[in-house]
Formats: C-alpha cells, structure tokens, sequence
C-alpha cells in the first residue's frame, strides 16, 4: 500500500510541473523491447533550447487487477504482439476528486485545476506507467 501512495505522489508531482512547460512539438520516439513486447512513444520537444524528452505513456506493467485478481498483489501481465504506441495517459486509480472552492489559496486552486483533466479518468485497472527519459543520440 505505501509503494502504491508513493506512486501516486510521484505521478500527481510530475502532472502538476508538465503543464506548466510549453512543449513544442511531439515526434515519434525509437522502438524499445521490454519483457511483455515492443513499445513506441513520443518525443517531446520543449522550450528554451532545451532538450527533448522521450515519453512512454500508459505502459501495462501488471495483469489488470480484476476478478480473482482484484484486492490481490499485481501479476505480471500477457505479452503482446506487434508494437504498442504509448501514446496515451493510463487510468489513474480511484481517488477522491477535491472540491474546488474559493475558500482555498489561490495558489492551490490554480495547482488543482491544471491536475484535475489528469484526474478524470480512474479506474481499479490502473497499473500503467508513464516513462520519461532523456532522448538517446537524436
């Protein structure tokens, strides 16, 4: 349970920066083989001259935790065939959306409403990953 509250920390931490960076284009990122198969993601091009960022969304790294395998530690997911583009944000899991309201800090609200669209779409099948990396000799 606390590998899986980390996770979602480190998940709403980086949501909460990425917006705030103007990204200036996406490209097709390099084929790379894990264990279940191929995937292929973005590449992210930023402001500032600075460099690109090689992104891997929604990535299966377990079986999806329902029927027998719900409320049961993950297990390791089917493989696949052909190359899977990790294009897309999986599922967050379930949470308690927060109640916007003017009673709170400016600064907090601002911080919610940027997280928020990430927020939307939760499922108990979210045992997906969101992988960024320096891009390799481009």
């Amino acid at each position: 349970m606390k590998m899986r509250m980390m996770l979602a920390w480190m998940l709403l931490s980086l949501l909460a920066v990425l917006p705030a960076i103007i990204v200036h284009g996406e490209l097709s990122s390099r084929i790379v083989r894990t264990k279940y198969g191929e995937i292929s993601g973005i590449i992210v091009t930023l402001e500032r001259n600075l460099e690109g960022v090689e992104v891997f969304r929604g990535v299966p790294y377990a079986s999806p935790p329902i029927g027998s395998l719900r409320f049961m530690p993950p297990v390791n997911g089917a493989l696949w065939q052909g190359v899977k583009i990790a294009d897309k944000f999986g599922p967050v899991c379930p949470q308690k959306l927060p109640n916007l309201s003017n009673e709170m800090p400016r600064g907090r609200m601002e911080y919610l409403q940027r997280l928020l669209p990430y927020l939307r779409n939760q499922s108990e099948d979210c045992l997906y990953l969101n992988i960024y990396a320096p891009v390799q000799g481009m």
